[in-house]
């Protein structure tokens, strides 16, 4: 932690920035993975070695919490990208729009307080810490804290189910920066828990929700056949689709990101709707026009339905009703379906769903008592994923990998 941040988090300070990037990461002796555990140093794809946790470190995107923060929060979301204020003040009235408060910082406090009492019924007894990459609660903040109150091995879960530089790696060297920033390189040991995508207990509200959204459209005398579902999620740049999955997916349009996203929506509809039309669509797309992103768009989409009354649109790449939800989904998409005369029915996210939380809780478990991976919870044909990332997987297209903790180098 620089001697600034230091000193305005000890006076309790309003604070804009988040972390400076880290010059290093730390490697023990012999290891392969960086500020890793015992279980996990040797960099093995699946852990399966008991291995006792002192915290959970619950890690979330962050968001402003009033107007003041809007600007300063969207800074540290594009630092390093050149993106000048006036193209940030084009998003900046999406959080204007609902007070300058994002949700997802309360979302995120339910969902630590809903980990932390599952846990406890279980039997496993630590705490669980939350940290934000780009707004407080900052990740070596609360790394400070937890250190402070002797915690040296922690557990950490992204609020991401997939494998992409934004939802993976860009966590990774986050928990890198702040590593650094609080001066906890040789003191503290983080592992992560593998991309939960294939869980069940991630996909089974998405699958109550569509059955739900499904059995509505009918009450409104909508027949199945003149209904579409849309599983939506974040679109990303090409070339880092391209990089996601470890290699696992060259050849496949849209990387692992994508292979990722088409398993779980076929698993939902086979549960929920089968014989109902569907397809992937993205959303929230930002960056230079000029640089290719997954597409089609949800609103392209939904204005290209034919012979349809009802689109039924399920966030499947987000874990809570953000913003990105409810302005894009919620406003945007629903105003491009009423443009074009259908009526839109939106499946929630998981959220503190008891179904989620309670995987959450068993990825916790797979770590702590090092379950082999042919005995691990999975409900597609991808996964289990990997708990300590594989040389090159997730990186940033175009760009030299940066610091990360919990995968092999690169």
């Amino acid at each position: 932690m620089t001697r600034s941040t230091k000193q305005a988090s000890a006076a309790g300070e309003r604070r804009e920035t988040k972390p400076p990037q880290a010059a290093a990461a730390r490697f023990a002796p012999g290891a392969r993975v960086a500020s890793a555990t015992p279980a996990a140093v040797a960099g093995p794809a699946h852990v399966e070695q008991p291995m006792a946790y002192d915290a959970i470190l619950l890690s979330g995107f962050g968001g402003p919490e009033g107007p003041e923060d809007v600007m300063p929060f969207l800074r540290n979301v594009t630092r390093g990208r050149g993106i000048p204020d006036e193209r940030l003040e084009d998003v900046a009235h999406h959080y204007h729009a609902f007070g300058g408060v994002s949700p997802i910082n309360e979302q995120n406090r339910e969902l630590r307080s809903a980990l932390e009492s599952a846990l406890q019924t279980a039997g496993i007894r630590i705490p669980v810490y939350w940290g934000n990459r780009n707004w407080a609660p900052y990740l070596d903040d609360v790394l400070a804290q937890a250190a402070a109150d002797g915690v040296r091995r922690m557990l950490a879960i992204p609020t991401s189910a997939y494998s992409s530089y934004s939802s993976c790696r860009q966590y990774r060297e986050d928990w890198a920066d702040a590593l650094e920033s609080a001066e906890l390189q040789e003191v503290m040991q983080i592992d992560k828990v593998r991309q939960f995508f294939s869980h069940p207990g991630f996909v089974q509200p998405f699958v109550d929700g569509l059955r739900a959204a499904i059995q509505a459209a009918e009450a409104e005398g909508h027949e199945r056949s003149r209904m579409e579902v849309l599983f939506s999620t974040h679109s990303i740049p090409t070339a880092d689709a391209r990089l996601s999955g470890a290699g696992l997916f060259d050849g496949v349009e849209g990387g692992a990101y994508a292979a990722q996203h088409l398993a779980v929506a076929e698993r939902v509809m086979a549960e929920a709707a089968p014989g109902v039309a569907w397809q992937l669509v993205y959303q929230s797309r930002s960056g230079s026009p000029s640089t290719p992103w997954l597409e089609p768009d949800i609103n392209d989409a939904i204005e290209a339905l034919e012979h349809r009354s009802a689109v039924l649109v399920v966030p499947i790449g987000f874990v809570s009703d953000h913003l990105e939800v409810l302005w894009d989904l919620d406003h945007e998409a629903r105003e491009t379906a009423e443009r074009v005369g259908l009526q839109m029915h939106r499946v929630p996210t998981p959220g503190t769903d008891p179904a989620f939380v309670a995987a959450l809780v068993d990825l916790v478990q797979e770590r702590v008592v090092g379950r082999p991976v042919g005995r691990r919870r999975n409900t597609t044909g991808i996964g289990p994923w990997f708990d300590v990332c594989r040389p090159g997987c997730c990186a940033k297209g175009g760009a030299s990998p940066r610091p990360a903790i919990a995968g092999l180098v690169p």
